[in-house]
């Protein structure tokens, strides 16, 4: 590759926190940026916004080792499917074979090891494979995303922030995320191996979220706190099949709701020591994204 600085490979660069972190990164003199799509016609426009871009597919690993050549520094996120357990094995067997030097994964909210919700146990077995690969690791642990109001899930829709549980969790912007991790890998395993952040910056239920929502946008939004059953009921009217990824999000909200995962409420925010800042609050997120919510009034 002939250069000098760290290639730092940020996967996810099409999706929301990848393509946050690639923006923060693009402009780092330190460290040469790398992503990628698995959509081959992206890449051209990838490399002429981001400076490198290759081909890579999750479901194939065979994309993996061209991918990963001359990578010291990786970001690991999968996507929202059962997949996710074989894409990830995969791709650290890859790095392990191709010498990189730092795995940054990104997980879920797990502070207590007795976890069943399938989904975040998925994640905590990708943890120990990547402990038990040898690769200096860091591990960042991110309660709900705010995001999920205006992202795929649907839960602002109509004037409604829909939810399935009228408890309090714990919120974080996926732009704190973002800051946060392209920090950690241009300061790379010497400051930051082995360790384990968490972000959860503020306790809120559905109802909560609402009145922020409205004071955000001066618009009225009512909080629609659903049964945990609904969920799948919701997702299936989207979706012709439903990934047992889903179930697993169903299975959170049962959780949440019955006092099993209780946990998810805390505020536990390591924003300050990796950025200099709290997280952003929820009404401080609905402000910057005002006009985004206000597309589903």
């Amino acid at each position: 590759m002939g250069s000098s600085k760290p290639v730092i490979f940020v996967l996810g660069a099409t999706g929301q926190l990848g393509s946050l972190m690639a923006d923060k990164l693009k402009g780092e003199k330190t460290i040469a940026l790398r992503v990628s799509s698995r959509k081959k016609e992206l890449i051209p426009c990838l490399k002429e916004k981001f400076g490198e871009a290759v081909y890579l597919d999750l479901d194939d690993p065979r994309t993996f080792p061209e991918a990963l050549e001359g990578v010291e520094r990786l970001f690991l996120l999968t996507g929202y499917s059962f997949d996710m357990l074989v894409q990830s094995k995969a791709m650290i067997d890859a790095a392990k074979k191709a010498g990189v030097k730092h795995l940054v994964h990104l997980g879920v909210f797990t502070p207590k090891p007795d976890c069943y919700d399938p989904h975040f146990a998925w994640h905590q077995m990708i943890e120990t494979y990547i402990k038990a690969s040898g690769i200096p690791y860091t591990l960042l642990h991110p309660n709900c995303f705010l995001q999920n109001f205006t992202g795929f899930y649907g839960m602002a829709h109509k004037g409604k922030v829909i939810f399935y549980t009228s408890k309090k969790v714990g919120w974080i912007a996926l732009e704190d995320v973002a800051e946060a991790a392209a920090k950690i890998l241009v300061e790379g395993p010497s400051k930051h191996q082995g360790k384990d952040y968490w972000f959860s910056t503020e306790s809120l239920n559905i109802q909560e979220i609402a009145e922020t929502f409205s004071q955000a946008t001066s618009t009225k939004f009512t909080a629609d706190a659903r049964s945990p059953d609904q969920f799948i009921k919701d997702i299936s009217a989207r979706y012709q099949t439903i990934d047992p990824y889903f179930v697993g999000v169903a299975n959170f909200f049962h959780q949440v709701a019955d006092g099993r995962m209780d946990y998810i409420g805390e505020v536990r925010d390591d924003l300050p020591q990796l950025i200099g800042r709290k997280g952003m609050t929820a009404s401080e997120w609905a402000a910057l994204h005002k006009d985004e919510l206000l597309k589903f009034v």
